[in-house]
């Protein structure tokens, strides 16, 4: 039987979105046939895991659906296992960057990428804790959830002549036609993925100063200004009505971490950057699969995307925008390596149609060749803007200038780290086989 796994990685109180998730995976088990592991990785504090221990605990047993919930001791527990048997080079290196003691949104999704291979699953799909699904208006269907899973499970893996006749239209260049598609995706809705709209509502002008800095150089004026209007807006608020799917070569802006799947030929061969307290970190994979040329199904089963209590919190605030600025300082060494990869083109995939690791390697490690001044540039911008803003904006510039230095070494390690667990990768996902932990 085939085997998918659902993952809802956590850091936060969210029993409510595991009951949901919960629901999605029993709706893919039923209408699919197929085996749905629903892995919560969970790296909650004390109280907070407690509450979903019980949430999962209250969980009805259904059919084809099998639950984990793995705190980080047991997260810990296989990943030494897997290591040890993979014989890569500086273990404690690897365990730190796949379990690291800060935020890491590439990380916990490596982790739920290894613990699918060791489940012999063929598709992982990921949700987020801050997130809802939206529900059908209009009979008969009327209060039904949407759920992504849906057009996941019917295209992934599948050649495009078997999925042309399932979606509601193609728009696949025929070169590709003999790949099977590796990734399926949607967006949000709701609210904005960052919280930068208050700087939009404070001073325009400074939220295109500072949202610019994710834009990569050399758009013209025009392109600029529409991805700085559309950036960390999803798919804006309009809610679902019908089905409206397309086979293609996704456009990463075009989907969200938050409800995107992949196939095992993608995850199991280029990890995500393990980079701490970096937003957009883990949408490396989206980017590899575009450029590569690989089919892709977009749907529009959005999330529905809020912002939690802590986000809205001065700690909250502080820990997002640290983030942010990581993000800004990643940007240069990511476009640089999406640059390298979108000229290589088909020519990322091996003879068998499988994921050159290796270039993708030598890419990353390329990157931190660039000149650290643009980046003491971007820093410059945020310092500048949040300065004109005042308040806590101000006080987020003081602890970033405090930082400089550190955030700065950061990006470029970052590059570095993933470039080593690119390496690693092979051998970690070949000892998952002979590993699966005693207690899940």
């Amino acid at each position: 039987m085939r085997r998918a796994c659902l993952t809802l990685p956590t850091n936060r109180a969210c029993s409510e979105t595991i009951r949901a998730v919960a629901e999605e995976a029993a709706y893919g088990a039923r209408r699919f046939g197929v085996e749905v592991h629903l892995l919560v990785l969970d790296s909650s504090e004390a109280p907070v895991l407690a509450g979903h221990r019980e949430a999962v605990a209250g969980l009805p047993p259904v059919p084809g659906v099998v639950v984990h919930h793995l705190d980080e001791t047991e997260q810990r527990t296989f990943l030494r296992e897997v290591i040890a048997r993979s014989g890569v080079a500086a273990p404690e290196r690897v365990l730190d960057l796949l379990l690291p003691s800060r935020v890491s949104y590439g990380a916990c999704t490596d982790r739920a990428f290894l613990i699918a291979e060791a489940l012999g699953c063929a598709s992982v799909h990921r949700r987020d804790s801050d997130s809802r699904y939206q529900y059908r208006s209009g009979q008969p269907d009327d209060g039904e959830p949407v759920f992504p899973i849906h057009h996941e499970l019917t295209s992934l893996g599948r050649l495009p002549a078997d999925v042309a006749g399932l979606v509601s239209r193609s728009r696949l260049d025929p070169a590709c036609a003999d790949r099977p598609v590796a990734m399926v995706g949607g967006s949000f809705v709701g609210e904005m993925s960052v919280d930068v709209e208050e700087i939009r509502r404070l001073d325009p002008a400074v939220y295109e100063d500072v949202i610019g800095l994710s834009v990569p150089d050399g758009y013209p004026e025009i392109w600029r200004r529409n991805l700085i209007a559309e950036s960390f807006r999803g798919a804006g608020t309009t809610p679902f009505t019908r089905d409206l799917s397309t086979l293609t070569n996704v456009s990463p802006t075009r989907v969200d971490m938050c409800n995107i799947a992949f196939g095992r030929e993608v995850y199991g061969r280029v990890p995500l950057p393990p980079a701490t307290d970096t937003i957009g970190s883990d949408y490396f994979l989206i980017h590899l699969v575009h450029d590569a040329r690989l089919p892709g199904v977009l749907h529009n089963r959005h999330i529905v995307n809020f912002h939690t209590n802590e986000r809205r919190s001065d700690a909250g605030f502080l820990a997002y925008h640290r983030r942010l600025a990581k993000f800004f300082l990643s940007t240069p060494y990511l476009d640089a390596v999406y640059d390298r990869m979108a000229a290589a083109g088909a020519e990322l995939l091996d003879s068998e149609g499988r994921v050159r690791a290796a270039s993708v390697a030598g890419f990353v490690r390329d990157s931190t060749r660039l000149d650290p001044v643009e980046n003491a540039e971007r820093l410059d911008v945020v310092d500048r803007s949040y300065r004109k803003l005042g308040g806590r904006y101000a006080e987020a510039a003081d602890v970033l200038a405090a930082e400089r230095e550190r955030l700065l070494d950061e990006a470029r390690a970052d590059m570095e780290d993933f470039a080593l667990l690119i390496d690693a990768w092979g051998p970690l996902t070949r000892s998952t086989k002979s590993v699966k932990g005693s207690t899940w």
